[in-house]
């Protein structure tokens, strides 16, 4: 009614007769906007650029995992919300502003690459989905397997305390021959697969008997293997700072499985396994430094397996039932004995990106370019 908010009806939309001053607020928030936008766009394609950078410095490193960006919308200002339409007139769609562009994602691509030879027996690449479980001589427990760290570059060797490690001196985790008798003394005929114990630990070569006779049966240079204790770990009593064999002719086969030749006796060794760990998103894990990654959130729980289930149906810490979380798997990834696993870049893929990055930051530099010129006509309006 005339008199609610003014002498006339029409003071009541005071917005609908902006003054002049009103209109240049205005255009100078929609070219405010419009800057935005460009600013976040540039900023948008220079992190999009940095991951196609980061790719193509990476195009001859082992194991690397190209990145992949996405870009998503940024927030939006609604200047009118939507209706419906009535028995009279028809409903109208919101007004709504966005402010540019932001990195949506930046994924991995954690398949399988091309793979090179690099002649030595120790070097294994992996076929399909899973990683190499490295970590610290300590070892870890089953609630804390996401402390490991996670690989799929494969250059090992042993180093001088006989624990295999990468190249980057971290301790290859699997699974090692181990025996029943209480002096750690292996009587399994060729070594078969009931000598291996499935506890996931360091992998390290036997103790090597050093007088004969001890244990008993052993001759000097002789291979001893830990025991296994009662709640199904290894018991490495007798093995604190212990003398590893001497060896020759180390390999690894595509089950994973590390053999060699006592170096003393001649006689041929079964050192262990390697473990593999998969999760149910690779592309969730977290890169931390170099070839590695974590199972970290996102990621999913980590599972442990030999290679092409070679140990599957089996459980950890040499169970005969558990959980289901602690089943080594049946099948799975194979290893690539001499191989190594290369590099995930494309080029082809990364300069073409690299073209269409570079010409969406060029035309968000023209946005900003021509807000500017509006902005400064605006100014010189008053003079």
């Amino acid at each position: 009614p005339k008199g609610c908010f003014g002498k006339d009806p029409i003071d009541r939309f005071p917005v609908t007769r902006p003054k002049a001053k009103d209109k240049g607020v205005w255009l100078i928030m929609a070219l405010t906007g419009a800057m935005s936008a460009g600013i976040a766009g540039l900023k948008a394609h220079m992190d999009a650029l940095t991951v196609v950078g980061n790719n193509v410095a990476n195009v001859n490193t082992p194991g690397y995992k190209a990145g992949r960006v996405t870009f998503k919308e940024s927030i939006y200002s609604t200047q009118a919300a939507g209706s419906n339409g009535t028995d009279t007139i028809g409903g109208t769609n919101p007004r709504q502003t966005g402010y540019g562009c932001s990195v949506g994602t930046i994924d991995l691509d954690m398949s399988s690459m091309n793979v090179e030879s690099t002649g030595n027996a120790a070097d294994v690449a992996i076929q399909g989905d899973g990683f190499l479980l490295v970590g610290s001589k300590e070892g870890v427990g089953l609630d804390s397997l996401d402390k490991l760290l996670l690989t799929r570059v494969g250059d090992l060797r042993v180093d001088n305390n006989g624990y295999l490690t990468d190249g980057y001196g971290n301790i290859v985790y699997g699974f090692v021959t181990c025996n029943g008798d209480e002096n750690g003394k292996n009587t399994t005929p060729g070594l078969t697969g009931d000598a291996i114990s499935t506890q996931l630990v360091p992998i390290r070569l036997p103790r090597a008997a050093t007088k004969d006779g001890e244990p008993a049966g052993a001759s000097v240079g002789d291979a001893i293997y830990p025991g296994v204790n009662a709640d199904g770990t290894n018991n490495y009593d007798k093995y604190d700072d212990y003398d590893c064999i001497s060896y020759n002719s180390l390999s690894i086969d595509a089950s994973g499985k590390i053999t060699c030749v006592n170096g003393k006796t001649k006689d041929p060794v079964t050192i262990g396994y390697i473990a593999l760990g998969t999760v149910p998103n690779p592309s969730g894990l977290t890169h931390t430094e170099g070839p590695y990654y974590q199972a970290l959130e996102g990621a999913g729980d980590l599972s442990i397996c030999a290679p092409g289930g070679s140990l599957g149906g089996q459980y950890l810490n040499n169970k005969t039932q558990g959980d289901l979380s602690t089943m080594l798997g049946s099948g799975g990834a194979s290893l690539l004995p001499g191989f190594r696993e290369g590099s995930g870049t494309d080029l082809a893929t990364e300069f073409a990106n690299m073209i269409t990055y570079q010409r969406g930051y060029q035309a968000n530099t023209r946005i900003v370019t021509v807000t500017d010129s509006m902005l400064e006509e605006l100014v010189n309006m008053k003079r």
